[in-house]
C-alpha cells in the first residue's frame, strides 16, 4: 500500500487526522506551507513536503505515488483584511489539489468541507446533509469560499469520476488548537472569564478527535460523491458557557445581549482591526451567523459510517486542559 497524503496536518483538524491515520497504520506524507508552524508535527514520524495549495507544481510532487488523499487544509477565518486569500486557498487550492490527485492516479479522496456549506433551519430543528442552501445564504467570505469549494469538488467528481467522499465537520473542540480557531478562542475567552455576556445562539460541539475518526470511517465506508456531517451535541451558547464555567470553577455569565447592541460593537472592532492589524475579538460575520442556532444532525454518518461521537463536555474539558498546559490560560 502506497503512502497517504494529508494536507492541513499542521492545523487543528488536520493534526487530529494525522494522529488517527498513524494509529491505523497508514504511512503518512504531509503537505505543509513554508510559513506554517510545525508544532503539531513535533515528535511524529512523517514525511514532510513543503508546498502551497496555490502552487500546483508543489502539489504534484507531494501527491506522486500516493494511493489516498485527505484534503483537510483550509483557511478558517471569519475576518480577514484580504478576503481574496480565503478564495485562493479554499476554492482555487482545492481545485489544484484534486487535479493533482487525479493526475497522480489517487484511488480515494476524503475532502474536508464544513457544515458552513449547509442550510440552517430557523425552527432550531437540526439540519442535515439534505437541508437546502444557496450561495446567497452564505454569511461572510469564509462560508462562501467553503460553499464554492464544495461545489468545485462536486463538479470534478461529475467531470472526471474522481472518487471523492465529502465530510462536513460541525464545530470541533479539543487539543492542538494552536491559533486558536474562532471557536477555540471563544472557549478560551470563556474559560479565562473574558466573556461577561452572551447572545442567543447555538452550536453543534464535537471533539476534534471524533471528527478525525469520522474521516477514516469515510475513507472505509463512505460513498463517492456523498457528504457526511461529523457533529456532536447541539447546545445553546448559554449551555456551553455554563459547562465551561463549571469546568474552570467560575460563575457563568448571566447577561444576554441583544443583536442590536452587539452588531455596532462588531463594526467598531473591525474598524479598529483595520488600523491596528490585529484580528478583532468580535466580528460582523460572526454576529450575523449567531442570529440562527447552528444545529446539525449526524444521523447519516452514524448510520452509514458507524460514527459515534462522545459527549460535548469531554471536548470542552480536553480543550481547556490543553490550553492550560500550553500556557494559553493563566
Amino acid at each position: 500500500m502506497g503512502p497517504t497524503l494529508l494536507t492541513g496536518a499542521s492545523g487543528f483538524v488536520g493534526s487530529a487526522v494525522l494522529r488517527r491515520l498513524q494509529a491505523a497504520g497508514h504511512e503518512v506524507r504531509v503537505l505543509v506551507r513554508p510559513t506554517s508552524s510545525r508544532r503539531n508535527l513535533e515528535g511524529l514520524d512523517v514525511e514532510v513536503f513543503t508546498g502551497d495549495l496555490t502552487q500546483p507544481a508543489t502539489l504534484a510532487r507531494a501527491v506522486r505515488g500516493c494511493r489516498v488523499l485527505f484534503h483537510a487544509a483550509a483557511d478558517y477565518r471569519l475576518w480577514s483584511r484580504d478576503p481574496r486569500a480565503l478564495y485562493r486557498s479554499n476554492v482555487e487550492g482545492t481545485r489544484y489539489m484534486l487535479a493533482a490527485a487525479l493526475e497522480a492516479g489517487v484511488e480515494r479522496v476524503v475532502y474536508t468541507s464544513s457544515v458552513a456549506t449547509l442550510g440552517i433551519r430557523s425552527d432550531h430543528v437540526p439540519a442535515d446533509e439534505a437541508t437546502p442552501a444557496t450561495l446567497v445564504d452564505m454569511v461572510g467570505h469564509y462560508k462562501r469560499s467553503k460553499y464554492l469549494a464544495e461545489e468545485e469538488v462536486r463538479r470534478l467528481i461529475r467531470a472526471t469520476g474522481l472518487p471523492v467522499v465529502i465530510v462536513n465537520p460541525s464545530t470541533p473542540i479539543g487539543p492542538r488548537d494552536l491559533k486558536p480557531t474562532p471557536t477555540g478562542r471563544m472557549v478560551l475567552d470563556a474559560a479565562a472569564g473574558r466573556m461577561p455576556a452572551y447572545v442567543d445562539t447555538g452550536l453543534n460541539i464535537v471533539h476534534v478527535d471524533d471528527v478525525a475518526h469520522g474521516h477514516l470511517l469515510a475513507l472505509e465506508h463512505g460513498q463517492v460523491g456523498e457528504r457526511y456531517i461529523l457533529g456532536g451535541t447541539n447546545m445553546s451558547l448559554r449551555e456551553i458557557l455554563i459547562q465551561i464555567a463549571a469546568i474552570v470553577g467560575r460563575p457563568p455569565p448571566k447577561l444576554r445581549l441583544p443583536y442590536s447592541l452587539v452588531l455596532p460593537i462588531a463594526y467598531a472592532a473591525e474598524a479598529w482591526a483595520r488600523v491596528s492589524g490585529r484580528e478583532p475579538r468580535v466580528n460582523v460575520n460572526g454576529v450575523r451567523m449567531a442570529k440562527k442556532h447552528m444545529y446539525f444532525s449526524s444521523t447519516k454518518a452514524e448510520r452509514v459510517l458507524g460514527y459515534s461521537p462522545r459527549p460535548a463536555e469531554a471536548a470542552l474539558e480536553d480543550a481547556i486542559l490543553w490550553f492550560k498546559e500550553q500556557g494559553y490560560l493563566k
